[in-house]
């Protein structure tokens, strides 16, 4: 019995040790380095395409207080006008950033990088082409032939679709009373309709009547009125 039970209790404890080396190998991946999990090993790395920078949009200095379209790569995103900035975050690469006053738009190409900040400002260019925003009309020359004044008025559609505009023009003017001989001012209106599509200018004439050939002298016409349809 004294040589029996040691010699169990040997065979005993090399089955244990047997057993924890097998435990040991199993639960020990492959191919894993110390400190780095599954999780680490099997994850699929971001691509570099949904990688973002920062861009900001800016009209600051402009003068018009209105919203402005911004666009990249031609698909209108948001709006800018001086007093709110855009901010935007923007996948890394070549872009076109656009800035549409109504039918005028401003355009920069910029490259984007991840972790970067980048500033556009459109001021500048806005106040050099955009001139006018809205459907307007404008008086730009008059001549006199008798008791008739000529008005050659010029309706500019800067928008996106067709307008139907009409303008409202006056002019003062004074004569001699041909009874009592007495100086007399007076004014006289027409009223202009021009269809005006997209982005175009037209010029169109209207005859102001003057009340006779007696008339002295006249004020430059103005626009009273304009509608737009």
């Amino acid at each position: 019995m004294k040589h029996i039970m040691p010699y169990a209790l040997v065979i005993t404890f090399g089955i244990i040790l047997t057993a924890g080396c097998v435990t040991m190998v199993e639960k020990t991946p492959v191919n894993s380095s110390p400190g780095t999990t599954n999780a680490t090993v099997n994850a699929t790395p971001t691509p570099v395409s949904q990688l973002n920078g920062s861009l900001i949009v800016t009209v600051a200095g402009f003068s018009y207080p209105t919203n402005l379209s911004v666009l990249i790569d031609n698909q209108t995103i948001g709006s800018v006008n001086p007093s709110a900035p855009l901010y935007l975050m923007v996948p890394e690469g070549n872009h076109t950033i656009g800035v549409c006053a109504d039918f005028i738009c401003e355009e920069e190409n910029v490259t984007i990088r991840f972790g970067k900040y980048i500033t556009i400002d459109f001021s500048e260019r806005l106040h050099k082409d955009v001139v006018i925003l809205a459907p307007t009309a404008r008086v730009i020359d008059c001549y006199k032939n008798g008791d008739v004044l000529s008005v050659d008025v010029e309706f500019i559609n800067p928008s996106r679709q067709d307008h139907q505009m009409s303008a409202v023009v006056s002019c003062g003017y004074s004569y001699i009373d041909e009874r009592t001989n007495i100086k007399m001012v007076d004014s006289s209106r027409g009223t202009i309709i021009k269809d005006v599509r997209a982005g175009q200018r037209v010029t169109e004439s209207l005859t102001l009547n003057l009340v006779n050939s007696n008339s002295l002298s006249h004020s430059y016409p103005v626009i009273e009125e304009l509608k737009v349809k």
